[in-house]
């Protein structure tokens, strides 16, 4: 059963309180449904080589590829801040491996509401296997 808006927001907003976030501050969840309407959530997780931190987005479908869930319908992304954080490019091309460009990004806005978003419209031009078959044959 697919989940609202709504809730994959709320299920976004309760996986930030579990970031470890001890040098930016910057709280953020995600919460990404499959196609067969399984909820996976993440929380971005800091390291003092900035490098080596994990974002929200990641740690949610890693959580469900995992689990062999590799087929992704939504993700809603929530930051403490209420800010309509979208994912950042690095996460753009993470989801662009599991998803197809329809793949709707919701982004908390807080009391403004949700801003929702295709992948498409926030990658699009993005490396895919296609990509590099092509680079190949030059």
């Amino acid at each position: 059963m697919m989940s609202s808006d709504h809730t994959l927001i709320v299920r976004a907003r309760t996986a930030f309180e579990s970031a470890y976030v001890p040098y930016s501050e910057y709280r953020v969840g995600a919460a990404i449904e499959t196609t067969d309407g399984s909820v996976y959530t993440g929380c971005n997780i800091e390291n003092a080589n900035y490098s080596n931190s994990l974002h929200a987005e990641e740690v949610a479908v890693a959580a469900a590829v995992k689990d062999g869930q590799d087929t992704f319908e939504r993700i809603a992304v929530a930051s403490a801040a209420r800010d309509g954080v979208t994912p950042c490019g690095m996460c753009r091309q993470t989801l662009a491996e599991f998803a197809d460009g329809s793949l709707k990004v919701l982004c908390d806005k807080g009391a403004e509401g949700v801003e929702t978003y295709t992948l498409t419209e926030l990658l699009p031009k993005t490396i895919s296997e296609e990509t590099l078959q092509n680079a190949d044959g030059q």
